[in-house]
């Protein structure tokens, strides 16, 4: 890799630019305003900043980051799709199905190699937690209750949380895109969910106009029931999910990175490494999309499950029961 574009300068373009350094020393790192300004301050872990798409075409680029917000992701990534270039899109892949579905079709027409950054995935305890639900270790799966929140104000300190990404609905903000991860990563583990009902709500504690919380009951062809929960209202951060089967039980902490076990024969720690680099995770993610890009074994994320993500989001906003907490 001789030269690497990142758009977008945000907290997540950041971290890929520093770590990008990390995995490729010598690499040129040029990074992109997302909204073509130009910064009053040096930028981070950049060599070079360019202020439109035409000069980082004609940089010849060999891999670029789009982390740039959801609603321009189809049009920071079209031209390098079409160009072969491989793109590594930040989660959500867009704002809406409809543009998903045209990068997706634009990805099969020119057979460019992208995928997207839910880096969730990667994630220790989550790759152990697939091979205990693909090993069917608590046998069949009834039931799934998952939960993640974390106080809005609180995720960017450098900046007020009403002019952040996650507040504003024209930048793709709102509870279900930003805590996409979670309908992710329910995919991957049991297969594709469809919705069963969704209640959606703000309140007056922050008055976005976003849902600030998202209650969803899901289903699975095998007929398990998940239920979900998602805010930006937690005073502290909760990330955790459980999976009721016919042998036991299985809980997984994300934030601590364990896993417990609670059977007939009692309750154990199957999984536990809490002191894990979270880093580790985009790491992992670049290095593992780098081997996609050299046809190497990879796990690299399929552009159609995110691509289903963002479907099945839109269908909960179309169907939910909206409402405020009084």
């Amino acid at each position: 890799m001789k030269t690497i574009a990142v758009i977008g300068l945000g907290n997540i373009a950041k971290r890929h630019r520093q770590n990008l350094k990390l995995i490729c020393p010598d690499a040129t790192i040029i990074a992109l305003s997302a909204s073509g300004r130009i910064p009053g301050k040096r930028i981070e872990f950049a060599d070079v900043l360019l202020t439109d798409l035409i000069s980082v075409i004609e940089s010849k680029p060999d891999l670029v980051i789009v982390a740039s917000p959801a609603p321009f992701h189809e049009a920071h990534a079209n031209e390098f799709i079409k160009r072969h270039i491989p793109v590594l899109i930040e989660k959500p892949v867009t704002s809406d199905p409809h543009s998903a579905q045209r990068l997706l079709e634009l990805t099969q027409e020119y057979s460019s190699q992208v995928i997207v950054g839910y880096c969730l995935r990667y994630l220790s305890s989550a790759i152990e937690m697939k091979c205990l639900l693909s090993q069917n270790f608590i046998g069949k799966i009834y039931n799934c209750s998952a939960s993640v929140g974390q106080f809005l104000p609180d995720w960017r300190p450098n900046k007020h949380y009403t002019d952040s990404v996650s507040a504003n609905e024209s930048l793709g903000g709102g509870a279900l895109l930003e805590l996409s991860h979670e309908l992710d990563y329910l995919d991957w583990l049991l297969g594709p969910l469809e919705l069963e009902y969704s209640q959606l709500r703000s309140t007056k504690e922050l008055e976005l106009e976003v849902e600030e919380i998202a209650d969803l009951v899901l289903t699975n062809h095998k007929g398990t029931v998940c239920t979900l929960h998602m805010d930006f209202i937690q005073k502290s951060p909760q990330r955790e999910c459980t999976f009721i089967g016919s042998t036991g039980r299985l809980h997984w902490n994300l934030l601590t990175n364990t896993i417990t076990h609670h059977g007939r024969e009692g309750t154990r720690t199957l999984y536990s490494e809490p002191e894990w680099d979270k880093n580790q995770m985009y790491l992992n993610m670049l290095t593992d999309f780098i081997a996609d890009i050299h046809r190497e074994e990879n796990s690299a994320h399929s552009l159609i499950d995110a691509s289903r993500t963002v479907k099945l989001i839109s269908q909960i906003k179309q169907e939910a029961v909206w409402g405020m907490v009084q």
